[in-house]
């Protein structure tokens, strides 16, 4: 008796209550609930999140720290070897003898900066040295700079260790040298000739002023750096003294900095044990993390208001909903049922509980309806029997239809024309054994125990293959209708043919195996550098840069991603990757704002491009020999003039002093012709050694006109052998350009013994050579015109090709190894000719930028080096 009391009256009470009341309050404890449950799960999700960005970010900023400082020392160590290289120090070094019995001091530079140090350091950004020593071979030092107060340490005043030295390649290494820390670095000198004299020290204190350089641009409130002690983990430099005093432990420092230690493998070999530490405040950590709890609380607050906010309008919504559905059912029950409107306030009570009470009326007045909805439905019936009946002739689908024991009862023409069956042979056959092969029977039974599920779907349908009348086999997707009656169950089989489908899908999965088996590695990447794609072959690329599918690129990689979309243009670059070298090519595919990067492994190539440079050096210096070799005749004939002079020079004064008869002023002219003659036959041989002798590939500034003077004094025998003067046309002004001074050399004087051949083969009045050379825009040029027989046109086209020649005993490859050459220099050589009228050959050389009048003097100084 109570419930029977209870339910009307808590009925009546939810038909009163609006809706949207109702899902105010369940919004607001739905709201709580949500919160409570943020309130346990999300913050340890948050301070876990929190914690592994932290310990990322700290970690990543200790690597940019250590990168910055590698860099700023990697910068010292190309200056040094700018320096050891630099052409002041050669020939400077030129003349000198260091005997290695010797017991003095080395030189010491304090007040001055020596003539062979200039201020790269200062130019190029760097902290100064303090100290520069140059040693002999063995590491005695032989002169010192000293650019401060502190004189040099004991250790290296006189001796420079085996250890800081290397013959190969630029050494650096950081050491404590008495009671301060020290920057080393060290490479090896030469003189002008390219024999090696000793090596180049450079020390540099390593203080607060060159931590803060190497950090340039870092706050230091955010992150500061020092280099710690390995062994005692004391600080021994800081960016910043004043908080990070040198002499502390790091243990003084745990409470107030995160430190992150990193060691320095590529400067080791010194005795000090140094790790590069980066401190981070913990205040800022602090900070930060109660910025992330109050944005978390607040994210967790917007979200339950959100909730409630949501889940209120949309009750309020489906109630406004139902009130419309009650409005239709109301007018479709006047029109199609002819049923009188109920009573109902639609918008003064619960519109839930009004919707169940109008469909309990709703479906009482229906059952009246039914007996006439029944006619209705078989007239209904046999125009949808019609309409089957055209569906079945007109569908492009094979459809089956089966009773319960499987045998076919309905076979459209497109079954007929899948199948291979006529449909009135069709009829009556069991459709599993006479439609399927063997291996398909199975699953076909899989798909009909589905199909006869209530809630099957899609689970009625699957792939087969069916069996023509003629046996061949072909795949179908097969989707089965049952149709249940009272007293029978029936199947609708839809077969559709997919042998087209089939092979586009193999098409589609052998390209997308393309990718994944390609030996070359293949990347996407989206617009904000997150890789979404690699293949196998890219391994090598995602160690380089510690990514995974779904990681983000490195910071430059991403700015490459985003300017090559920007461009929407291919864009190349090279990366190095454990000793290979990759080119990639970065494709992009603006529509989809995503990048696809291509790469190639180019190390062999690279390998190849650097041997084939090696043996084109070796081939140039060959031809070199072979042409001086024609030359030697006449260097020959003019080195006996000076040193037949000087032997009659003697003579007579030998035979002046023997008689008494010599007089002091004809002994002294004497003595200057055989000074003169001396001199002139040196200058010959430092002229043919400068050109023979072999060294690396050196280009210096100098002036085009003296180079083309330099080669006319080799060839000075053959033009008088010839009875030919050469006319020179040399531009008023010095012609800079910059280039390796031996291999151009070699180029003029191929192609103007080249012009002294053909000229042997004319009358010698006719023969001419000339010389002229100009300015023309950003070119320097040079022509070389002869008078003798000219080449016929269809030889120039292969003029410069390997081993085509006009000489009888010629190798063909003098041609062809200055045209590689003058490419080199990124000039071009060419030639015009007209039979019987003589051959002009021209080269075009890029002008060089205009520097200081000493620069522009430079071939002759060094001339008049090598000359004394």
């Amino acid at each position: 008796m109570k419930r029977i009391v209870i339910k009307p009256f808590l009925f009546r009470l939810l038909r009163r209550v609006p809706m949207p009341l109702i899902s105010i309050v369940v919004g607001l404890t739905a709201g709580l609930v949500v919160w409570a449950m943020l309130e346990q799960i999300q913050s340890r999700q948050v301070n876990k999140i929190f914690g592994q960005e932290l310990e990322a970010q700290l970690e990543l900023r200790a690597r940019e720290s250590l990168i910055r400082f590698d860099r700023y020392l990697s910068s010292y160590a190309a200056t040094t070897r700018l320096l050891a290289n630099y052409q002041r120090l050669s020939e400077y070094l030129e003349p000198l003898f260091w005997s290695r019995e010797t017991t003095d001091p080395p030189v010491l530079y304090k007040e001055f900066r020596p003539h062979w140090l200039p201020d790269f350091f200062e130019r190029d950004a760097l902290s100064p040295p303090s100290h520069v020593l140059l040693t002999d071979v063995e590491g005695r030092v032989r002169e010192t700079y000293q650019g401060g107060e502190h004189p040099v340490p004991r250790r290296l005043a006189a001796q420079v260790p085996s250890n800081l030295l290397d013959t190969r390649d630029v050494r650096t290494v950081i050491d404590r040298l008495g009671d301060r820390l020290y920057l080393i670095v060290s490479d090896s000198v030469a003189d002008a000739g390219g024999y090696d004299m000793g090596h180049l020290v450079v020390l540099v204190p390593v203080d607060d002023d060159f931590l803060a350089a190497s950090q340039r641009g870092v706050d230091v409130g955010r992150a500061a750096v020092a280099l710690v002690d390995g062994d005692d983990q004391r600080i021994v430099a800081s960016l910043d003294t004043a908080s990070l005093p040198p002499g502390t432990t790091l243990d003084r420092w745990h409470a107030l900095y995160v430190i992150t230690s990193q060691t320095l493998p590529e400067y080791e070999g010194a005795d000090s044990n140094l790790l590069f530490a980066t401190f981070v405040s913990q205040a800022a950590v602090e900070k930060m993390s109660r910025h992330v709890s109050i944005f978390e609380r607040r994210q967790r607050g917007i979200a339950a208001a959100v909730f409630i906010i949501v889940f209120t309008a949309v009750i309020y919504l489906v109630s406004s909903r139902l009130n419309k559905v009650l409005k239709r059912m109301t007018r479709f029950s006047q029109r199609a049922l002819g049923i009188a409107e109920p009573g109902f306030d639609y918008h003064g009570g619960n519109q839930l509980v009004l919707l169940e009470e109008w469909i309990q009326h709703f479906s009482q007045l229906v059952l009246a309806a039914r007996d006439e909805m029944n006619r209705r439905h078989q007239a209904e019936m046999r125009e949808s029997e019609a309409l089957k009946a055209a569906m079945m002739e007109a569908s492009l689908d094979a459809i089956v239809t089966l009773d319960q024991a499987g045998h076919v009862i309905e076979f459209n023409p497109a079954a007929e024309r899948l199948l291979g069956h006529r449909r009135q042979h069709a009829l009556g056959l069991v459709f599993v054994r006479e439609c399927l092969p063997e291996t398909a029977r199975e699953g076909f039974s899989a798909l009909l125990e589905r199909s006869r599920r209530p809630d099957a779907g899609p689970q009625g349908r699957g792939e087969l293959r069916a069996r023509r009348a003629d046996g061949e086999q072909v795949p179908v997707e097969i989707s089965i209708a049952p149709i249940v009656l009272e007293s029978e169950r029936f199947y609708t089989l839809y077969i559709h043919d997919i042998t087209e489908r089939k092979q586009a899908e193999q098409e589609i999965k052998g390209l997308a195996r393309f990718a994944s088996e390609s030996p070359n590695p293949i990347l996407r990447v989206t617009a904000s550098g997150l890789l979404v794609y690699a293949n196998n072959a890219s391994r090598p690329l995602l160690t380089a840069w510690a990514a995974q599918p779904g990681d983000l690129l490195p910071e430059p990689w991403r700015a490459e991603v985003a300017q090559t979309l920007a461009g929407a243009e291919q864009r190349e670059c090279e990366l190095e990757v454990a000793g290979q070298l990759f080119s990639l090519l970065f494709a992009p595919i603006a529509d989809l704002g995503y990048v696809n990067i291509y790469a190639r492994d180019i190390t062999a190539v690279r390998r190849a491009e650097q041997e084939s440079r090696q043996h084109q050096a070796e081939l140039v210096h060959v031809c070199r020999l072979s042409t001086m070799g024609e030359v030697a005749t006449g260097m020959a004939h003019e080195l006996n003039q000076p040193l037949a002079a000087i032997v009659n020079y003697a003579s007579g004064c030998t035979r002046r002093l023997q008689g008494g008869a010599g007089e002091t002023e004809a002994l002294i002219g004497a003595m200057g012709q055989i000074t003169a003659q001396a001199q002139r036959a040196s200058e010959i041989i430092r002229r043919l050694r400068a050109l023979v002798g072999k060294q690396p590939p050196i280009r210096a500034q100098a002036d085009l006109n003296h180079l083309v003077r330099e080669v006319c004094s080799f060839v000075e025998f053959e033009t008088r052998r010839l009875d030919l003067a050469i006319a020179l046309a040399l531009a008023p002004e010095p012609i800079p350009v910059r280039v390796d001074l031996v291999q151009v050399e070699q180029v003029l004087l191929n192609l103007v013994r080249n012009a002294l051949d053909a000229l042997e083969e004319v009358d010698a009045f006719t023969r001419q050579l000339s010389i002229r050379t100009w300015q023309e825009g950003d070119e320097a040029r040079v022509a070389i015109r002869d008078s003798g027989p000219g080449i016929v046109p269809e030889r120039i086209e292969e003029l410069f090709d390997a081993f085509v020649t006009t000489k009888e005993s010629g190798m063909g490859m003098g041609l062809a190894i200055s045209q590689t050459i003058i490419e080199n220099h990124e000039g071009r050589i060419w030639a015009e000719s007209m039979p019987g009228r003589g051959s002009t050959f021209f080269i075009a050389l890029p002008l060089a930028a205009a520097e200081a009048e000493e620069t522009a003097q430079q071939p002759s100084q060094v001339g008049n080096s090598n000359a004394s």
